[in-house]
């Protein structure tokens, strides 16, 4: 089963995870350790993660890695940038307000 990358990213524990990994690969361990749960709890919101395609798995002799998948994050982007546009059209229009109510309160 493949799951949705918007409902992984809904989770906050999730979203901090890859907040982590977004500088450098992490072991699970070194991620656990930010967090106040177990280290089970943990690999479950890996494995989510890595089912979603958000992040990928480096073995490196007996540790696995965690480190941001690039690719998949730009198409949360890009779908981002559709409410980016709504978002900066209305602030365009609230300083195209204010800017009236300035120039007639002179």
């Amino acid at each position: 089963m493949r799951r949705d990358i918007y409902q992984a990213i809904a989770d906050p524990t999730r979203r901090a995870i890859l907040a982590l990994i977004a500088l450098h690969a992490m072991t699970p361990n070194a991620i656990a350790e930010h967090f106040k749960t177990t280290r089970q709890a943990v690999s479950k919101h890996l494995q989510i993660l890595t089912e979603c395609e958000l992040v990928k798995q480096v073995q490196q002799g007996r540790e696995i890695y965690y480190s941001l998948e690039i690719e998949k994050m730009k198409e949360i982007d890009k779908w981002l940038e559709q409410f980016r546009k709504i978002w900066q059209d209305r602030f365009n229009e609230i300083d195209n307000i204010l800017l009236e109510l300035q120039n007639k309160n002179k």
